[in-house]
């Protein structure tokens, strides 16, 4: 399923609406969105219909038009000024997942609500994607040309992406969306267009992946979303934990297991040791320590029952089990987060800032960087999707 967004900065001059006729032939679109259409809203329809698609839907003040085919089932849930968010299921995705679009304000203070709504939008604990025009960045890298840019305008924007756990999903093509359009010396260029996506997105869509196309027809580039749902979940590895070394029985465990008498040549030797101590050990931290992030959850039940039962019985043995729940509880969730920080290979968090939501969006965006999405040809064409990338690895090599 194929997606653009772009802020148009007006349909009807530059030649945006033959520009957009071109892109949806091209990509076969089943989503475009319209920043800054600069037209009657009341007219959205005839664009519909001029652009091919099946269903088309505007923001109250007009600023962002939406539009999709038939072959995707879209329920609108929220719209305001600077956001519409719908809920869409597509045939060859089994779960539903919420679509924002975005076009926030250009002042700091008039994009609040729209951040409310954001973290707002987080809580559901489904897949989740946001792309638009957030008119803010969040590095110095992000802008060339013009003054200094102060990072503190861009405090709230990173503030509310890790609230929300959102991951951006990188692009291809040219690093800016935005360009003034100015004389040499005044020129300036920034990324203020976006798509991220949450956690559970990732889960089930890792290779999405988003591409600049060129400028043309307004100062910002169109962004071409394409998603595809991953089938191949790829071989599972082994992976030490740290913080296996602080159970007690993992020395005797190791030693157990390496000192098991193994026949043939050294390196035949040291292999086999290594193969069966990794298997040992994923055994051993399965009865051990179990599935740590439902121990944390289960726990978390755990101590609102008995502190239920303690103030209906304030006895020294209900005292005593609460203490117990509640010690056991904290286990587990250092363990939780230091497997996350493991993981996303963090080093900079302090102690007592562990965002879960965040560290796992962190861990996906990581496994995501590891997909191959796009390889060039010897014939300079790009070839994208898994099926296409390793037939054209195998007729080159």
């Amino acid at each position: 399923m194929k997606t653009i967004c772009w802020n148009a900065r007006s349909i009807n001059t530059q030649g945006s609406l033959e520009r957009l006729q071109s892109l949806k032939k091209i990509h076969h679109t089943s989503i475009i969105a319209i920043l800054e259409p600069f037209a009657d809203k009341n007219h959205i329809n005839n664009y519909r219909i001029m652009l091919n698609m099946d269903n088309a839907i505007s923001n109250d003040n007009g600023k962002i038009w939406l539009f999709w085919t038939n072959d995707i089932t879209y329920t609108l849930t929220e719209c305001d000024a600077q956001q519409i968010t719908g809920v869409i299921k597509h045939d060859a995705f089994v779960e539903k997942f919420i679509f924002s679009v975005i076009y926030a304000k250009c002042k700091d203070q008039l994009r609040r609500p729209l951040w409310d709504r954001m973290l707002h939008i987080s809580t559901d604990n489904v897949p989740w994607c946001t792309i638009g025009d957030f008119n803010v960045i969040t590095s110095t890298e992000e802008k060339k040309g013009g003054v200094p840019y102060n990072m503190n305008k861009s405090l709230e924007f990173i503030s509310v992406i890790e609230a929300c756990g959102l991951v951006d999903l990188g692009y291809s093509g040219q690093h800016f969306t935005w360009c003034n359009q100015r004389a040499e010396q005044a020129r300036v260029w920034k990324r203020l267009d976006r798509a991220m996506v949450n956690d559970k997105w990732l889960e089930i869509m890792p290779q999405t992946n988003i591409s600049h196309l060129p400028y043309v027809g307004s100062d910002h580039t169109p962004l071409l979303m394409e998603m595809t749902v991953n089938d191949n979940q790829g071989i599972k590895y082994f992976k030490f934990l740290h913080c296996w070394v602080d159970n007690d029985s993992f020395m005797d465990t190791v030693t157990s297991c390496w000192n098991k008498e193994v026949h043939g040549n050294p390196m035949w030797r040291w292999h086999q040791k290594i193969k069966k101590l990794t298997t040992t050990l994923s055994a051993w931290s399965k009865k051990e320590f179990g599935d740590i992030y439902s121990k944390v959850k289960e726990f978390e039940e755990r101590v609102k029952v008995v502190e239920d039962e303690l103030i209906n019985n304030n006895t020294e043995t209900n005292r005593q089990n609460l203490h117990y729940i509640n010690t056991t509880y904290i286990k587990y969730l250092k363990l939780e987060e230091g497997i996350l920080k493991q993981k996303t290979q963090l080093q900079w968090f302090k102690e007592g800032d562990a965002n879960t939501k965040y560290f796992h969006a962190l861990m996906r965006g990581r496994r995501r960087r590891l997909f191959i999405h796009k390889i060039c040809n010897s014939a300079d064409e790009w070839v994208q999707w898994d099926s296409n990338i390793a037939t054209a690895a195998c007729e080159h090599f």
